[in-house]
């Protein structure tokens, strides 16, 4: 008997143990549900952003463009900048957290499109008010800080962080653990049903001898007792 793993016996293995496969597939489902629902701790993100410019000058026409360029090749800096302990202790202190600079900036992604003076900033937190109070005390004291650090005073806030009525946290993703979920419970149940399909040497039906032995069935001898019982049904007492 060929072992190898064929679409029609692929197919067979789906039609013979499909409540296998179901059930394997609804507790994949049920264990993703429980730990997003009941087991990982909701995260929530806020963001702010920041339009970052070098000092203003009184012929803008002649610097301008070089002042642009310089600030896209700045923008990297600032970006290490706004998670450095410089800020974030500072931040720890206004906001009297309880926490560190290194574990606060865990929490933290900094980032910028290309070609773009404009910085992202995005704190995660359990709690999403205080996602909101970080994210926007970074963008302020980045404001207050950066002029001494960078001889940089044009910094404007484009987009203050701002808490939800009904916040939706970004992490765990509990439809994509769920969809994962469902398609690793199919796979893993379609690779032990095709294993137990594999092991299972017992006849059970004319078929199984053709696939096992390789011999065509010429004649199929019916239970004798099974038999009599149903002539016996069928004439009644006597």
């Amino acid at each position: 008997m060929n072992e190898e793993m064929t679409i029609q016996s692929l197919i067979k293995v789906l039609l013979k143990r499909w409540f296998f496969i179901l059930m394997l597939m609804l507790l994949s489902m049920g264990i993703a549900i429980l730990i997003s629902y009941y087991i990982q701790t909701p995260i929530y993100e806020a963001e702010t952003q920041l339009l970052v410019n070098q000092k203003s000058y009184e012929n803008q026409q002649l610097v301008g463009a070089q002042n642009v360029d310089t600030d896209l090749r700045l923008i990297n800096t600032y970006n290490v900048i706004i998670k450095s302990p410089v800020i974030l202790a500072k931040v720890i202190d206004v906001l009297s957290l309880d926490t560190t600079p290194d574990e606060l900036m865990k929490q933290i992604e900094v980032s910028s499109a290309n070609n773009s003076q404009v910085v992202n900033i995005r704190v995660q937190d359990k709690n999403e008010e205080n996602a909101v109070k970080i994210a926007n005390s970074i963008a302020e004291v980045f404001k207050e800080e950066i002029p001494v650090l960078m001889h940089v005073d044009n910094i404007n806030i484009l987009f203050v962080a701002q808490s939800s009525e009904q916040p939706v946290p970004v992490k765990p993703n509990k439809m994509l653990n769920l969809i994962i979920a469902a398609i690793c419970g199919f796979a893993l149940a379609i690779v032990l049903a095709y294993f137990l399909e594999t092991i299972d040497r017992t006849i059970k039906t004319e078929q199984d001898i053709e696939e096992i032995l390789s011999l065509p069935v010429i004649g199929v001898v019916s239970n004798i007792e099974l038999q009599t019982r149903k002539k016996l049904r069928v004439r009644g007492p006597s």
